[in-house]
């Protein structure tokens, strides 16, 4: 169970995961090191999965924002997987869910014609139906 302090540092480290150990303290009222300590365990307790980089995608050439909902046409999804572990440059996640679909495929693409090709070579494998993001708030 995550105490209050936990949750502070996790906070915290959502909004800014380069933040030093020092800084991270002063924030939350301990030591530099107490606070190192406590992160080292909420990462070997595998809480803390992987530090990351958020990007903007359309300043790095992905403009177009996509969530797909998948309505696989077999009982076998392996091929519908297997194209999408093939398509990391496009697939920003591919959730199973239950309701609405089999799968809730989130995706990235330099430009509509990008987006038209992926979709047509999804089609072999599964049917879907495409939202488009127009604008992403908070």
């Amino acid at each position: 169970m995550l105490d209050h302090t936990d949750k502070q540092i996790l906070a915290e480290l959502k909004q800014n995961g380069r933040i030093s150990m020092k800084e991270l303290g002063l924030k939350i009222h301990m030591t530099g090191q107490a606070t190192a300590n406590r992160v080292s365990k909420l990462e070997e307790e595998g809480i803390i999965k992987q530090y990351t980089v958020l990007l903007d995608d359309p300043k790095v050439g992905y403009p177009v924002h996509t969530f797909i909902n998948i309505y696989t046409k077999d009982f076998d999804h392996r091929p519908y997987l297997s194209f999408i572990a093939s398509q990391s440059s496009h697939v920003i996640a591919n959730y199973k869910i239950s309701g609405e679909g089999c799968y809730m495929l989130e995706c990235k693409f330099a430009s509509n014609e990008h987006l038209d090709d992926f979709l047509v070579a999804l089609n072999r494998f599964v049917n879907y139906k495409l939202s488009m993001v127009i604008n992403k708030s908070g």
